[in-house]
């Protein structure tokens, strides 16, 4: 990849792009097209982008700058590129979920998340590469920092595309660990909200009881905002709660009454931490301090792994039955190996884990009363390579099963300098709390370490 020129507009967080358009320093149309540009540059080794339409953006961005020279009222996202990973449904571009199957699959109405970004004047720059159906098979996508590294999955390419400078934002999905994982490899901030925060209408369903949206950013501040623009209620959505929901950004931004208290927890897979990772998680946590609570846990945890494994391999044989009966020969092995064993999933089998689930939540509940945050891994480490899959999902596997928002934090870096995610988990419905948090240990480590 060739060196970036600092002065392109592409390289500014969204916020300030926001703020530059406002002000008439900058144009959409200009910001658009230095990230085209830069996908023209970087992609053919990234290979980000599932769908893209260059005159379809521009004409989005000079509509936008036109609305902005007439002073009319201006959103949070305006003229701000967003890209969409491509399960996600979008009238004006092909969403083709990762697949053959869905080749050519053009979606007759916009997902709700769409709707909400282009009410808050965002402009959708095309749809980013998943895995297949958003499950294991890695897809083309490379890791931006080491090309022949994988960007984790199944986000994979909003994860790249942010961290390669070709967007400043972008939308992904978890039902494991698909955006925590690709933030820590790639280097960016990912943020996956309270389930039950974002609408899922209109996105590929592999799980009703797991998938949430999560969205990437280069600051803090910018996956508060994007998170703001997209929740949401709607009855549309069977998860989807009618109360008002927190103020990331304004969280974001907020200092703490009192120094956060954190909880470092000693799961029973810690020990797939590389050496790399465990050292800069020792480290965060001496120059934190007394602020770090070390806590063994029940033997009750033993049971998230195979609870989230067998919900998510139930429901997906469930919600994709005709795609995976009609069209066998297109599925990859890798899949099909997973479908065939959640076929043998019994419906009380099913229903165990589920419950366990509802157990886990009320745990969480009790349990956060006394921290602010749980500190862990994003993932065991840095990247692996890309021939050796998307890499593994297992540090956020509780934490999506119960749906709690999670963040990762670009702090550390791995045994070759890869990036490596600090993840903090807060209770559900205090994702304020949880970015306000992560603010302060972001600042907090880097006034001690200057």
């Amino acid at each position: 990849m060739t060196v970036m020129d600092q002065s392109m507009p592409n390289v500014l967080p969204a916020l300030d792009a926001v703020r530059q358009i406002r002000e008439g320093r900058l144009k959409s149309v200009d910001l658009v097209r230095a990230c085209l540009n830069r996908i023209q540059e970087t992609d053919g080794q990234i290979k980000a982008w599932a769908q893209l339409d260059s005159d379809y953006a521009l004409a989005q961005a000079a509509e936008m700058d036109s609305i902005r020279r007439a002073g009319r009222p201006l959103g949070a996202l305006h003229g701000i590129p967003v890209g969409l990973k491509d399960i996600v449904d979008t009238r004006d571009f092909l969403t083709e979920r990762g697949t053959p199957i869905f080749a050519g699959r053009q979606p007759a109405e916009d997902a709700a998340i769409v709707e909400r970004l282009r009410d808050q004047g965002a402009i959708i720059l095309g749809k980013t590469v998943t895995t297949e159906l958003a499950f294991v098979q890695a897809a083309e996508t490379r890791n931006p920092h080491n090309v022949a590294h994988s960007p984790g999955g199944s986000s994979s390419g909003s994860a790249a595309a942010v961290a390669a400078f070709q967007v400043p934002l972008a939308i992904g999905t978890q039902t494991n660990g698909s955006v925590i994982r690709p933030a820590s490899f790639c280097g960016t901030y990912g943020f996956k909200p309270t389930r039950g925060m974002i609408s899922r209408r209109g996105i590929l369903q592999t799980s009703k009881s797991l998938d949430q949206v999560g969205v990437f950013g280069r600051t803090l501040e910018d996956v508060a905002v994007l998170s703001d623009v997209v929740k949401g209620y709607d009855p549309a959505d069977h998860l989807s709660y009618a109360r008002p929901r927190p103020l990331m950004l304004e969280g974001c931004r907020a200092d703490p009454p009192v120094d956060p208290e954190f909880v470092w927890l000693e799961l029973p897979f810690n020990n797939r931490l590389t050496p790399a990772a465990r050292e800069g998680l020792e480290e965060i946590m001496a120059l934190l301090g007394d602020r770090v609570e070390k806590v063994s846990v029940p033997a009750s945890f033993d049971g998230f792994i195979q609870a989230q494994r067998v919900i998510h391999e139930y429901e997906i044989c469930q919600h994709l039955q005709e795609t995976f009966s009609g069209y066998w020969e297109k599925i990859s092995p890798a899949l099909q190996q997973i479908v065939e064993h959640g076929r043998t999933i019994s419906a009380a089998q099913y229903e165990d884990a589920v419950q366990f689930m509802v157990s886990a939540n009320e745990y969480f509940d009790v349990f956060f009363h006394d921290y602010d945050a749980v500190l862990t891994a994003s993932a065991p480490g840095e990247a692996p390579e890309f021939v050796e899959g998307t890499g593994d999902p297992v540090f956020s596997t509780i934490w999506t099963l119960c749906g709690l928002p999670s963040v990762s934090l670009p702090l550390l870096v791995g045994e070759t300098g890869l990036p490596v995610g600090v993840q903090l988990v807060a209770r559900t419905e205090q994702d304020d709390r949880l970015l306000r948090t992560a603010n302060w240990i972001q600042n907090k480590l880097k006034a001690q370490q200057a």
